[in-house]
């Protein structure tokens, strides 16, 4: 089994399409109903379900979340269709970690999608603990420079480092060293979980390192662990089971960040990512707070196949939520947005 960081990659997205366990469906958006109108007082063609994101106007509050990127032709196939259903839909689109073309340089043509998608925010990624693992500010403004990006992701993923057979585990200090990436990029940065949500603790130190983006990608959507199970060295390693439904659903982390986030002066963002899996979800999720949902399992296998059909699949998303705002009585984002009286 490969253990180098590009054959990481590639050993992920065969366990996430071989394992429909790796799927929790366990986010919270169950637990949530919404009020439905008889009589919504709108013209459903006349609803307005587009929103600004990083001085962009989007189409409606949709990302494209991390999923891949590395050397090799099919990674490279994937972002770059990717990259193409975004620019046409008008979409944000943020990859994959870049760590893999600091140690692979042929890596990075699968981060060259400026010439693809020149009109919608991108988001460069890499993880956060690498600041602790050599990595400093020019490699984020690097990681930035070859996507030609609107943002950067700093993504932390402490329960996958920990079950990781070859996971970077020394996430001490880090807080210090995101404010200083934060304080000398020329683009925001956006402070990520992947899978096991940011907590109120997290946030609030986020805030204090200068961090004013928040993705909360919380539990019961793709489990990082359960994945991390499948390259697990010994036998008997069962660690990645024991963790995979660790940490804070995205509806309760959804609901700390935005608590925390309401105590702050300054302008601040908040995405949603975690499970989301259709226009409802999304729905649900701007009602708690969210300015923006991101999604990466659904388009995973249209990814593969061609730009056409992850074009299909975002148009689906769109679809779905601008009917959940007609039936809810929402003329636009802003009426959805935060308003708690239409959960039941």
């Amino acid at each position: 089994m490969s253990r180098s960081v590009a054959g990481r990659k590639l050993e992920h997205i065969r366990a996430i399409l071989s394992d429909p366990q790796i799927e929790r469906q366990r986010s919270g958006f169950e637990h949530i109903s919404l009020t439905h109108r008889a009589l919504p007082e709108l013209d459903m063609d006349a609803v307005d379900p587009s929103c600004d994101f990083l001085g962009k106007r989007l189409p409606f509050p949709l990302l494209i979340s991390s999923m891949t990127g590395g050397a090799g032709d099919e990674c490279l196939h994937m972002n770059r269709n990717l990259a193409i259903a975004a620019q046409e839909t008008g979409v944000a689109m943020a990859v994959g970690s870049q760590r893999v073309m600091f140690t692979n340089p042929e890596a990075k043509a699968s981060f060259d999608l400026r010439g693809l998608a020149p009109d919608v925010p991108l988001l460069a990624n890499v993880g956060a603990v690498q600041l602790n693992k050599g990595f400093g500010v020019e490699h984020c403004r690097e990681a930035v420079d070859v996507l030609k990006a609107d943002a950067l992701y700093l993504h932390l993923n402490p329960l996958q480092e920990a079950v990781q057979p070859e996971g970077d585990r020394d996430f001490s200090g880090l807080a210090e060293k995101i404010a200083q990436v934060a304080g000398a990029l020329d683009v925001p940065v956006v402070l990520k979980e992947v899978g096991s949500g940011l907590s109120q603790a997290d946030v609030a130190l986020g805030l204090e390192a200068g961090i004013r983006h928040f993705d909360v990608a919380g539990r019961g959507g793709t489990s990082w662990s359960r994945i991390e199970y499948h390259r697990r060295s010994e036998d008997d390693d069962d660690l990645g089971l024991v963790f995979q439904d660790w940490g804070l659903t995205t509806v309760e982390s959804l609901i700390e960040a935005r608590e925390t986030l309401s105590h702050d002066a300054t302008k601040t963002t908040l995405i949603a990512s975690g499970g989301i899996r259709d226009g409802v979800d999304m729905a649900k999720c701007v009602i708690l707070g969210a300015d923006l949902c991101g999604v990466a399992a659904p388009f995973l296998v249209a990814a593969q196949d061609s730009s056409d059909s992850v074009v299909k699949k975002i148009r689906k998303f769109q679809r779905e939520f601008a009917t959940a705002m007609f039936l809810l009585g929402t003329a636009d984002v802003q009426a959805l947005k935060g308003n708690l009286s239409l959960i039941r």
